[in-house]
């Protein structure tokens, strides 16, 4: 079938002049529009937009109705990408993976077709089509991903770091850090934690350095709840040498008296007290009850009002029982949370890889620590 014609300017102007010789000659207009070879609809646009113009005229009116047109598609285009662009989040999309996230997105929820999107994205469409290593039966690291894939879905708070730990340490294969970081980048398995601010200014306290286990003991509590609105107290302490987790309380109240007797217990199980506990100045650390029981055989450094920075082995430890654990659960009754929370500081002491000790875990380090103390290191409050 023929394509169809199009006439310029010129070409109209001579065919309406032969149109009205025609109309002279005293002919129809279907008789003449079929002379013309045009429909009598176009011959009746050509007399509305032309009728009267000179051959001139006639062009330069086309020109600029052609000229409108691009200029409307132009502006109705720059209008879809700012649409489309307050479609994609805020900030720069950076690497390809992201811009074909995005592209999908935009020719799924705006209609917009793919050259279209490509360009509000900025990424070409040959690379939008290549299909990612990744994604190919040819990709060499597939079960690599799979078990980094694996290990996150269990442990979603947990970084590349532990990753690797876990992998090289507790399944004997031999991989390179970075490399696992970069595979953990693109399956998107990154944690985002929020900011920590730094702490200007020094401590009045003379720092107790613990340079060989059963040193310094560090204790500290934090709070939680069950869905239905009670209250629950954890108490945790922490060799900060060996960072074994060894007290685990949970109750809705602790008293001084609990405390100590636990404590009891532990200085038992370990074969004896450390020679510092550190805390902060709470009613339960300050009590007469704590004081006659460390008198004597334990001396305790109180951190200044304030300052938790200054106690910050136990406040890393009880940071990452909030994330990996207190935040990741709803208690249905305080038995439950006793439970759940001795799980996990059990699978801290004989689990967690700790990178400070050589990606060893705190039984593994103490198991095998040979340090002994130094006296000069350590100042008792």
């Amino acid at each position: 079938m023929a394509g169809r014609k199009r006439h310029s300017a010129e070409d109209i102007v001579r065919k309406l002049r032969r149109a009205d010789e025609l109309a002279a000659e005293g002919k129809t207009g279907e008789q003449i529009a079929n002379e013309l070879g045009v429909s009598a609809a176009t011959l009746y646009n050509w007399r509305r937009s032309y009728g009267g113009m000179d051959t001139d005229a006639a062009k330069e009116l086309k020109e600029l109705r052609e000229q409108n047109n691009r200029l409307k598609r132009l502006l109705a285009d720059a209008e879809l990408e700012k649409d489309a662009l307050r479609e994609i989040a805020k900030g720069k999309i950076l690497g390809p993976t992201a811009k074909r996230a995005a592209i999908d997105m935009l020719k799924e929820v705006k209609s917009l077709s793919e050259r279209m999107a490509c360009k509000v994205v900025g990424l070409s469409r040959s690379a939008y089509r290549r299909l990612p290593q990744a994604q190919t039966p040819a990709d060499p690291d597939s079960g690599l991903r799979a078990d980094l894939r694996a290990y996150a879905g269990k442990n979603p708070r947990h970084g590349f770091r532990r990753a690797w730990a876990h992998l090289r340490f507790d399944k004997g294969m031999e991989l390179n850090k970075k490399k696992v970081h970069r595979l953990w980048k693109e399956e998107g398995l990154q944690v985002h934690r929020a900011p920590r601010r730094k702490r200007a200014g020094q401590s009045s306290v003379p720092v107790i350095e613990a340079d060989a286990p059963n040193v310094v003991w560090a204790m500290d509590f934090q709070f939680d709840s069950t869905v239905d609105g009670r209250k629950i107290k954890i108490a945790s302490m922490v060799d900060e040498h060996t960072r074994m987790s060894l007290l685990n309380i949970v109750d809705t109240s602790i008293p001084a008296e609990r405390l100590v007797a636990e404590l009891a217990a532990v200085f038992a199980a370990a074969g004896g007290p450390p020679m510092v506990l550190r805390m902060d100045n709470g009613p339960e650390f300050i009590s007469e009850a704590l004081q006659q029981f460390c008198d004597g055989r334990v001396g305790i450094s109180y951190i200044p009002p304030g300052t938790p920075w200054n106690n910050g082995f136990v406040e890393s430890f009880n940071n990452r029982l909030r994330d990996e654990c207190l935040n990741r659960n709803c208690w249905t009754s305080v038995l439950e949370a006793r439970v759940v929370i001795a799980d996990y500081k059990d699978d801290h002491n004989y689990r967690h890889r700790h990178s400070a000790l050589g990606y060893q875990t705190p039984a593994e380090y103490a198991a095998g620590c040979t340090h002994t103390h130094h006296p000069v290191a350590c100042e008792i409050a």
